[in-house]
């Protein structure tokens, strides 16, 4: 993708990860400021909402940050065909590289929901005295997520290949099929979402109050 942010000045394609950190610490404080004195008023709750509807929205925003990833990269993949650029992996495909910006804005915002929740989550919901337990069974869930998704992505890879097409995962992303990908980590999300609605229920309800 065309990654040029002024003439003569390239924009390192590693360096959109930034855009995510970028994200928290710009919803961080609106949410604080902003939106949990909104929320407040509407739902008497001192956080505005609850641990659980944090989380559930965070995953929410997750579903919808892999849709607007899916249908970029399907708007790349046919850009790249529409200029005949296919079978050339190596050029630059004229498209902006700041239409990946909004997917990791919405990721970042998700993360501000869910990983905020998580933490506020495992350190409310356990003794004083295994405080530090709670939050390391925090910090343990990019641990395990990281081998899951190495986990998915070696399926996938042996799954795609072994059928004799072209990998998801190919390198030349222009005969790849990232936005399946995405389009596959949406709809997990979804079911995960689903399934975690419905415990989350169920504690709430278990535990005599909201959560």
């Amino acid at each position: 993708m065309d990654r040029t942010v002024v003439p003569g000045f390239d924009i390192p394609a590693a360096s959109l990860q930034s855009f995510i950190s970028l994200a928290i610490i710009i919803f961080i404080p609106i949410y604080d400021r902003i939106l949990v004195p909104i929320a407040r008023a509407f739902t008497r709750e001192s956080s505005g909402i609850t641990m659980l509807q944090r989380i559930g929205t965070g995953m929410f925003l997750s579903i919808i940050s892999m849709a607007v990833a899916a249908l970029v990269e399907i708007k790349r993949l046919q850009t790249a065909k529409d200029y005949d650029l296919v079978d050339m992996p190596t050029a630059t495909v004229p498209m902006s590289v700041w239409w990946l910006v909004p997917q990791y804005l919405l990721f970042g915002l998700a993360d501000v929901f869910t990983l905020v929740g998580l933490q506020e989550f495992f350190y409310d919901q356990v003794p004083n005295e295994l405080r530090s337990v709670g939050l390391a069974l925090y910090l343990s869930i990019n641990g395990v997520g990281s081998f899951l998704s190495s986990f998915l992505i070696y399926v996938i890879e042996e799954a795609t290949s072994a059928a004799g097409d072209t990998s998801w995962f190919s390198n030349n992303l222009n005969r790849a099929h990232l936005d399946y990908f995405y389009w596959l980590l949406a709809a997990l999300s979804a079911v995960q979402l689903a399934i975690y609605m419905y415990f989350a229920k169920s504690y709430t309800y278990n535990s005599g109050g909201t959560m």
